[in-house]
């Protein structure tokens, strides 16, 4: 199944550790997608940055990041969306003066390279209008 929205990587790891952040409609909405077999997309870029972030101390996990990652990336949770020819087109097509660090730049290009909504807090993000904003 092709995923319905894309989750930016705070959205993702506010989802899958608990963290209250993430307003709990959109946790519901997140639970019901996965439970119904369609999880939401997820860039690989995000699996880097949770790496980054784990090595820097900035992120917490309960296991080492060898057997977290997987299974936080499991197509059971979400479904990895790769760094393609696609999305790298995409980057071309962002709005100018697009600002954000690179990783956000691949985090929009694969929403709008798959038309997907994303998922996001980032207010830089959603003032850009770069792409359509997931609501629950």
């Amino acid at each position: 199944m092709n995923p319905t929205l894309l989750l930016d990587t705070h959205v993702w790891l506010w989802w899958l550790l608990g963290q209250a952040e993430l307003p709990a409609r959109e946790r519901k909405a997140l639970d019901a997608l996965a439970g119904a077999g369609t999880p939401p997309g997820l860039s690989a870029i995000s699996l880097w940055e949770a790496q980054m972030l784990v090595a820097k101390g900035r992120l917490k996990i309960d296991a080492p990041l060898s057997h977290w990652l997987p299974t936080a990336a499991a197509a059971e949770s979400v479904t990895p969306l790769p760094m393609d020819a696609a999305v790298i087109l995409a980057l071309d097509s962002l709005p100018a003066g697009f600002d954000g660090d690179p990783a956000d730049h691949i985090i929009v290009a694969t929403a709008r390279a798959h038309g997907l909504p994303l998922a996001t807090q980032d207010r830089a993000i959603r003032r850009s209008r770069a792409v359509k904003v997931w609501r629950a």
